[in-house]
């Protein structure tokens, strides 16, 4: 499902990210907590949630925008606690990849913190494998960079 950057289900989702990412991370300048809403408006990216089947309850999110023509990078992955172990990561992964696919993305990258070893398993498990830092991330020992070929 895509939905607003700004609706209140994901400023909901976004802060128990932002919260959850702060105890993580306690470190001065450790969070990249910013996404702008026209970075996954149409055409440039998507903002999604996944959401219960059977109760309609949001239980994750993820967003793609696109850094370059061919070059899209995955943002704000999150599952609430209750939620992990579900594939609910996964299934948010795999709809954020064909997103990004249908924007016209060829390759992936995403940053996770070092400290994330559910996601960082998930993104090697789906074919992600590390990179260079780049962008914000360039210099941050508490980043840990991926890519993937899409097509």
């Amino acid at each position: 499902m895509s939905t607003s950057l700004t609706g209140p289900v994901t400023r909901s989702l976004i802060h128990e990210l932002n919260a959850e990412l702060a105890a993580a991370y306690p470190e001065e300048g450790a969070n990249h907590f910013r996404l702008d809403p026209d970075e996954v408006g149409p055409g440039r990216g998507a903002f999604i949630v996944a959401t219960d089947d059977r109760t309609g309850m949001p239980l994750g999110c993820g967003a793609v925008r696109l850094l370059e023509p061919e070059l899209a990078e995955i943002k704000r992955m999150y599952v609430r606690p209750s939620a992990r172990g579900r594939g609910v990561s996964r299934g948010l992964l795999t709809e954020l990849e064909k997103r990004a696919v249908a924007l016209g993305a060829r390759r992936l990258v995403l940053e996770t913190g070092t400290r994330q070893a559910p996601a960082i398993g998930l993104y090697l498990s789906s074919g992600f494998s590390d990179i260079e830092h780049y962008g914000e991330y360039v210099g941050s020992p508490l980043s840990r960079c991926m890519a993937k070929a899409l097509v």
